[in-house]
């Protein structure tokens, strides 16, 4: 797999494990596993994806932008919780600034 696979992996299980996190506070902790096992792969697939040459402020403001994102998202959808305009705006900034490393990279 090439480093960025690895990376949607990574931000994936990290966004699993934050919301299995908060099924966890309210549902029990048998979702404490997901959440561990969720933080765990991410971890992994962030160091992985290093280890394939991706430099690491761009790997971690993509994982970092991108768990955002859809962590909101998903607590949207499943959770009903706020997603406002305002939020909106502020994730779209923080993609931004991750586009703007990714392309002062030169690579």
């Amino acid at each position: 797999m090439t480093a960025w696979a690895w990376l949607v992996v990574a931000v994936a299980a990290e966004v699993a494990g934050t919301l299995s996190l908060r099924m966890a506070v309210h549902s029990g902790p048998s979702w404490y596993a997901a959440v561990a096992l969720g933080y765990v792969t991410a971890f992994v697939g962030l160091s992985t994806s290093l280890a394939h040459g991706m430099p690491l402020g761009v790997a971690y403001g993509t994982w970092a932008a991108a768990g955002v994102a859809l962590t909101a998202i998903g607590s949207r959808v499943l959770f009903g919780e706020a997603l406002t305009r305002r939020m909106a705006v502020g994730i779209a900034l923080i993609m931004v600034g991750v586009l703007l490393l990714e392309l002062g990279g030169g690579h």
